[in-house]
């Protein structure tokens, strides 16, 4: 398994597909556990996650431990990745062509690790897999209702939850999304 995700990593970090490969420092490859069969997504990486490579370094990766912290999850129990590989410039939103070239790497990495479980983190990552899943959609401001709530695909299951960098914007989800990645603990428990 580790020779097919150095094999896709070496894609990954050398992908020109869309012009974001332009403005990147790196792209910003998948970690944690490959054996796992948790799986959690995230949108893209930010400023300082472009600048160390590294998935959740800035001040949502503060946010994102601190949440796993607090809910008695550790990083050696999911594998995680983005939608996007690459820094979208200013923190912008993806772009549809964006999202359907770099998905190709996150389909690669979803049939190396085989999820039981997806973690969709915020709005993008979410409406991806209900996508990928021909599930229905709601309508965007719809999306948090989704936030929270265990989604069964066949033997696969999708628990969305709100992006870490939502609290810094409004530092009143705290308790709420503290409840949210308690709520995931649980999940993670009767997964075995």
């Amino acid at each position: 398994m580790d020779s097919k995700f150095s094999l896709l990593n070496q894609q990954i970090l050398r992908c020109s597909e869309c012009n974001l490969f332009k403005t990147r420092q790196h792209a910003v490859c998948g970690e944690g556990n490959t054996r796992s069969r948790v799986m959690m997504i995230a949108q893209a990486p930010g400023e300082l996650e472009d600048a160390a490579g590294r998935m959740f370094v800035g001040p949502s990766g503060k946010i994102f431990h601190s949440l796993l912290t607090r809910a008695k999850i550790g990083a050696g129990e999911f594998y995680m990745t983005n939608l996007i590989k690459c820094y979208l410039p200013k923190c912008r939103r993806p772009a549809k062509h964006e999202i359907d070239q770099c998905s190709q790497h996150l389909e690669q990495e979803i049939k190396i690790i085989k999820p039981k479980l997806f973690i969709p983190l915020g709005f993008h990552a979410t409406r991806y897999l209900l996508k990928k899943f021909d599930l229905r959609r709601p309508i965007s401001k719809e999306y948090h209702t989704l936030f929270a709530r265990l989604i069964e695909v066949g033997d696969q299951l999708i628990f969305p939850l709100r992006h870490p960098t939502a609290l810094l914007f409004n530092t009143k989800k705290k308790v709420l999304m503290e409840k949210n990645y308690a709520m995931l603990r649980t999940i993670l428990d009767t997964l075995g």
